[in-house]
């Protein structure tokens, strides 16, 4: 629907506000003078780019929308930024071991964002976690000349990755594989005699506390992986038992992932610290607490509970950690630990922006339109159904002849009976066309009026998403945002540049794929409550192109894709930023094309072509296309085959 104008002044301050760019953006993301949307890769320490002329100079260099783009320098800056944190805490607290970081690869597997991780954190020796053999075979493969960087070996294993990890010790690796259950500390230690290693363990232990957020029932005693209490004890017998009990490392809990609330991250790491502090007093080795992740993203920027949302800080989290180790410590009388954290959310989520077009709207009401043009055909006519004219009458009301309320609710119910009567048989097609046209003009005239005292909160949201235009974007949900179908995860959504004008249509986005869960329409707000259900749009301009992006999506969203109709990966470019703002593309990788994600479900492209071939042979045989036709749709389907899945203008 087309909102009336609410000021003649419209600014850029007015936009962030809209989109609360500066609650969920900072410091990373903001609005530049000139309306377009401002990327500050490394934070407040300066160095402002302007992401249209990035979309724009990727265009120029033959790289359409939709494309992803990854900014290293904000990947740098989250890393740099979790070391300072840990750091802060620690000078605070008088804390007396040492911070360490691993990435969960899981979180976006693509090499380039691995590398990064691992260049760019080289300085604060932060290592990576895997949880799946083909995980581990690429980190052996990128750590070879990196020994000291932890690699914490999660998930389910079975002889050959045990194997692998005791075998990576002799190799030089610091690899660490977490017992997920006694079957795999069996594992380890039989490979470990065989191989004559003296290994680095790691156990998980089921915490009695939950998380918060979407993903509390990971946690807790009913979560996947790790060892009850009982369990733990009778490892660290059999340790004992061995004289192998200064093997025991590393001691690591599952508190949750998104953790929205903190008091559930108290309640886990108070728990966890109590635990390594027995088994210390027991006899084993341990030198690592390893919290796991949980550190969550403020995705709606409203900085409360609410499963897209954080009501902590990094500096919070960090000090909640180091303070409640470092006390059960002391009151214990032990060393303090290396404290680990698996944070990959909070480290990759920022990174990325999914830029896409906008192929077209729909509306109910044409958009730019007053609605008033029913007025313009004169009386009602006498021989219209009752429905058609009550329709008419409510017209007239919603123009200020009566309440909005009332004909509202007389629109709704003639345009009931209006729709009955033309499943009976008892009403044209025509009436019918203008039955609708009076509905929509109706509800129209009415939400133009309408206040807060006329209609309900309830009722007003009801008008708007019934009014609400649809924009088609060049996209896939299922390949680049699966979470906001999957889990109803919200992503901030915000246009990229004519952010100097008021946004004058509400509206819901929808995909290209043919599938009716293919769109967007639960969008972030600014109490953090309940999510809006339309987005504050521009009006279309004929031969403009209109960009939105989705942000904060580094974080899964990649590596959860799907095929849905075929839409494989988006192109992919690295941006790199200096202090200047001067940008340039570290790395680009092009987006899959046709012939590649019909590979991925067992097609082959070259025997596709050749059948085509064939089949134009014979309509060009049976004169049913010309040797010039046949051509030019052969020309088509092989150009195809290698053009990029989605559209491109």
């Amino acid at each position: 629907m087309e909102r009336q104008g609410t000021s003649a002044e419209w600014t850029v301050r007015d936009s962030a506000a809209v989109y609360q760019i500066p609650e969920w953006g900072a410091p990373y993301f903001g609005v530049r003078e000139d309306g377009h949307l401002a990327v500050r890769p490394h934070g407040e320490a300066g160095g402002e780019v302007d992401l249209y002329e990035i979309v724009e100079g990727l265009r120029e260099r033959g790289l359409h929308a939709p494309v992803l783009v990854r900014f290293s320098d904000i990947l740098a800056h989250r890393l740099k930024g979790l070391h300072e944190a840990f750091a802060g805490a620690i000078a605070e607290h008088g804390y007396r071991g040492e911070y360490v970081a691993v990435y969960p690869i899981k979180v976006n597997q693509q090499r380039p964002v691995v590398e990064e991780v691992l260049q760019f954190g080289d300085t604060y020796r932060f290592g990576v976690e895997v949880g799946s053999k083909p995980e581990l075979l690429a980190v052996m493969a990128m750590t070879g000349e990196m020994g000291d960087r932890p690699i914490i070996c999660n998930g389910f294993k079975d002889e050959g990755y045990v194997e692998a990890v005791v075998l990576a010790t002799k190799l030089g690796r610091n690899i660490v594989p977490v017992i997920e259950n006694r079957d795999e500390f069996r594992l380890v230690m039989k490979y470990a005699e065989i191989h004559q290693v003296r290994p680095s363990i790691g156990l998980r232990v089921k915490l009695a506390s939950v998380g918060a957020g979407r993903w509390s029932e990971s946690a807790g005693y009913k979560s996947k992986f790790g060892l009850f209490a009982t369990e733990v004890l009778e490892v660290l017998e059999q340790l004992r038992d061995a004289g192998n009990a200064d093997c025991l490392k590393l001691l690591h809990c599952h508190p949750g992932s998104q953790i929205s609330d903190i008091r559930a991250l108290k309640e886990a790491v108070a728990e966890m610290a109590h635990m390594y502090a027995e088994l210390v007093a027991l006899g084993a080795g341990l030198e690592i607490i390893d919290v796991g992740g949980g550190l969550g993203v403020d995705y709606d920027g409203s900085e409360t509970a609410n499963p897209s949302s954080i009501n902590y800080s990094l500096a919070a989290y960090a000090s909640e950690i180091v303070h409640r180790v470092g006390a059960v410590c002391d009151d214990r009388g032990i060393d303090h630990p290396t404290i680990v954290t698996e944070s990959g959310r909070a480290i990759a989520a920022h990174q990325s922006v999914l830029v896409f077009d906008i192929l077209g709207a729909t509306s109910p009401v044409p958009l730019g339109s007053t609605a008033d043009e029913p007025t313009d055909e004169g009386p009602v006519p006498p021989d219209w159904p009752q429905p058609l004219k009550d329709l008419a009458f409510a017209y007239g009301q919603a123009a200020g002849t009566g309440t909005v309320a009332e004909a509202f609710h007389d629109a709704l119910q003639a345009r009931e009976e209006a729709m009955r009567l033309f499943g009976l048989g008892y009403l044209s097609l025509s009436l019918r066309a203008r039955a609708e046209s009076l509905f929509w003009a109706t509800l129209d005239r009415v939400r133009r009026r309408a206040t807060p005292d006329d209609l309900g909160p309830d009722e007003l949201e009801s008008l708007d998403r019934i009014l609400g235009a649809t924009y088609f974007c060049n996209l896939s949900v299922f390949q680049s945002l699966p979470d906001t179908w999957a889990i109803e995860q919200l992503f901030p959504v915000v246009p990229i540049h004519r952010l100097d004008e008021e946004p004058t249509v509400l509206g819901v986005l929808a995909d290209i794929t043919c599938d009716s869960d293919g769109k967007l329409d639960r969008f972030i707000d600014a109490d953090g409550r309940e999510p809006r259900r339309l987005l504050e749009l521009h009006e279309l301009r004929p031969g403009e192109r209109y960009y939105l992006a989705a942000f904060l999506v580094g974080a899964y969203q990649e590596t959860l894709g799907d095929l849905h109709n075929l839409f494989g990966d988006t192109h992919v470019v690295h941006v790199q930023v200096d202090a200047r703002g001067s940008w340039w593309i570290e790395e680009f990788v092009e987006g899959d094309t046709a012939a590649e994600v019909l590979s991925h479900v067992q097609y082959d492209p070259g025997a596709l072509l050749a059948t085509f071939r064939r089949d134009c042979e014979r309509a060009v045989r049976d004169g049913r296309l010309s040797v010039a036709e046949s051509r030019a749709l052969q020309d088509f389907y092989r150009g195809a085959l290698d053009a990029y899945t989605y559209l491109e203008k």
